[in-house]
């Protein structure tokens, strides 16, 4: 059998040419390939370097977009406070104008209540029972002691007793003489002191000078004054 050279130079041509075709394909994908890889390695780079791109201020003012600058809390944080303060400062005073309003009502219950104590005490004389008691005294026709209460006072402070005539001291003396023994028209004949903060005085009625008392009172503090003993004199040893 006799050989077909031009045969197979045509084979192997043929062969050849497929495989310079094929490497071409290859080497075609491998471009496109890498043409791909770079476009996606370029776009990620673009994006960091459009990151990295901005300005420190264009950062600065996203930064102080997100987050309060620390002088600007601290502002805050103080005006808070102040206004905290203030509010405090005028419950406060809401509160002392109330606990002083209350002090101010609870005295002038207290004045309100004294006085009405004291004209408890004063209307009280009416149903004083007296109790008959003897005396050394032989100018005493008769002498009663009493459960009189004070009969009030318009002065305040530490007691002095005071004698003069027209004196605060001295109208209410003779008004506790006049509730011992109901003589309202009197003459007054002596005031002598009977002991700390006593008092003895003898008067007479203007309506009969005859009848002749005299009157043991003593000072209650912020009462004012209170009989405590009555003699009926045989005659005015003062006169």
């Amino acid at each position: 059998m006799k050989y077909d050279s031009n045969r197979s130079r045509s084979n192997k041509f043929e062969k050849r040419r497929k495989n310079t075709k094929r490497l071409t394909y290859l080497v075609i994908a491998a471009i496109v390939l890498v043409v791909v890889l770079i476009f996606i390695l370029f776009l990620s780079g673009g994006d960091d370097k459009e990151q990295d791109s901005k300005s420190p201020t264009e950062n600065t003012e996203e930064t102080q977009k997100q987050e309060p600058d620390d002088e600007d809390k601290a502002e805050d944080e103080f005006i808070k406070n102040d206004d905290n303060k203030s509010e405090d400062e005028k419950e406060d005073k809401d509160k002392e104008s109330t606990d002083d309003a209350d002090k101010e009502k609870d005295k002038d219950s207290d004045k309100d209540k004294a006085k009405d104590e004291d004209k408890d005490e004063e209307a009280s004389n009416d149903d004083v029972k007296t109790k008959s008691v003897e005396s050394d005294d032989d100018n005493v026709a008769e002498a009663f002691t009493g459960n009189w209460k004070p009969i009030g006072t318009e002065q305040s402070g530490p007691h002095t007793v005071n004698y003069d005539d027209g004196s605060q001291d001295r109208k209410e003396m003779e008004e506790a003489v006049t509730v011992a023994t109901g003589i309202e028209d009197m003459t007054v004949w002596w005031l002598s002191r009977a002991g700390d903060q006593k008092v003895e005085a003898t008067i007479s009625n203007n309506r009969d000078q005859s009848e002749v008392y005299r009157v043991n009172i003593e000072w209650v503090d912020e009462k004012g004054w209170k009989p405590t003993k009555v003699e009926m004199l045989k005659e005015n040893d003062k006169k």
